[in-house]
């Protein structure tokens, strides 16, 4: 019997994409895991790949297509020899049950570069066994959890951001829309639409900065001592080729921060309603940014890695966050953010929180400034840092503590080499 094809869930904030093109005409046999689709989600560009054998036998949403809702029919997908209907089935079958989202934090196990096209079947909750020993612990329903792992199986990572995940908030009325630019002053003007990345962005910042108690923590920072480590690093690596790269400040800036977070561990952190979770990982999320906004790709376990090891795989998730070739697991999840806009000559900024982590730490560019050392003025290269908080989690000593620890990092540096 036909199947209905469903639009994706792709991400824990997507509740609509744009069906970005088809790769396959209708009529034309699909062998399970031939790639079928181009989605556009929240974050990226994704690849949708059939589960299951049979023929294209009707697209029902046309390529380019915005806003479609996710778990909506976008394509019908017939056994060879069947009568192709008109419309979506209506009647629930295992192949148009929703597809699963990609869990926040499902590094823990290898997930596919694309996501399947029709979800797998209802009934059996598949779950690794510690997935299901840590939910018994936690009181968690596996059922209500959307699995990360290949073909939707729940794993460890998925059952903890259940734990992780503050209760919904009631709804609250939309308030009334603004009257545009244009409304208001009959002027020239040029409207561009926004991007379904440009409107998550906006929500979600939105939510963070109106629903979380930020507040900010800054402290210059002196990089003397940090540029002298990495100047002599560089010289004594190999020279720059295929895999090879050169130790950027913001490489070092990323260990540091992990290191600090390793000193000051109350920091790595998130706030619900009923606990404060402490993760025992150090996953850092990196603001880049790419045409329709920013990414935040992930070190995973960055206080455990080298500044080389850093060094690379920071460069190479950065260059495919730019292209629009992130997997969800590079860019979900994360335990603490930075925001380095020192190469723009930034000053000194503050950032909003990136949800539902505690903290992001603003980094300002480093410049030549006159300081006080004993009792005469020196020339040092100071930055200054803004630590911005979730106060429901970190306290203000607790954020002066870390700071400070970080600056100490950053000051004596051979901590980020042994």
């Amino acid at each position: 019997m036909s199947v209905n094809i469903l639009m994706p869930a792709l991400s824990p904030t997507m509740t609509e994409g744009k069906l970005a093109r088809w790769l396959k005409k209708e009529g034309e046999a699909i062998a399970s895991g031939d790639v079928i689709a181009e989605i556009e989600t929240d974050k990226a560009t994704m690849e949708v790949e059939a589960v299951d054998d049979g023929t294209l036998g009707r697209i029902l949403v046309e390529a380019g297509t915005e806003g479609v809702k996710v778990n909506a029919p976008i394509a019908i997908l017939v056994a060879d020899g069947e009568a192709v209907p008109d419309t979506a089935s209506t009647a629930a079958s295992p192949a148009s049950v929703p597809a699963p989202a990609a869990s926040p934090a499902a590094a823990a196990s290898p997930a596919p570069a694309s996501v399947a096209a029709v979800a797998p079947k209802a009934g059996r909750v598949f779950a690794s066994p510690l997935a299901r020993r840590i939910a018994a612990q936690k009181g968690i329903d596996l059922g209500a959890v959307k699995g990360s792992g290949p073909n939707g199986r729940i794993v460890r990572r998925d059952v903890e951001a259940a734990v992780a995940a503050p209760a919904a908030a009631p709804a609250t009325p939309k308030p009334a829309p603004l009257p545009t630019p244009a409304a208001a002053i009959d002027v020239p003007h040029t409207v561009v639409p926004n991007s379904s990345v440009r409107k998550v962005i906006a929500r979600r910042l939105t939510e963070a900065k109106s629903t979380i108690p930020h507040f900010y923590v800054a402290m210059d920072v002196e990089l003397d001592a940090l540029l002298a480590l990495r100047a002599q690093l560089n010289a004594s690596s190999p020279a720059e080729g295929p895999g090879v790269f050169k130790l950027s400040v913001n490489d070092l800036l990323i260990k540091a921060v992990a290191v600090a977070l390793r000193r000051v561990p109350k920091v790595n952190a998130s706030y619900t309603e009923d606990a404060t979770i402490l993760y025992d990982d150090v996953d850092i999320s990196v603001a880049v940014s790419v045409p329709d906004g920013l990414i935040t790709p992930i070190i995973r376990n960055a206080d455990r890695k080298s500044l080389s090891q850093i060094s690379n795989e920071a460069k190479e998730l950065i260059a495919r966050a730019r292209a629009g070739k992130l997997k969800p697991q590079e860019f979900q999840g994360g335990s603490f953010s930075i925001s380095n806009m020192g190469m723009y000559g930034v000053r000194e900024f503050s950032a909003i929180i990136n949800p539902p982590q505690a903290a992001i730490l603003a980094i300002a560019a480093g410049e030549k400034r006159a300081v006080v050392k004993g009792d005469a003025i020196a020339i040092a290269t100071v930055m200054t840092v803004t630590l911005s908080v979730d106060h429901r989690v970190v306290d203000g000593a607790l954020a002066a503590e870390w700071v400070a620890a970080f600056r100490s990092v950053v000051e004596s540096p051979l901590s980020l080499v042994v």
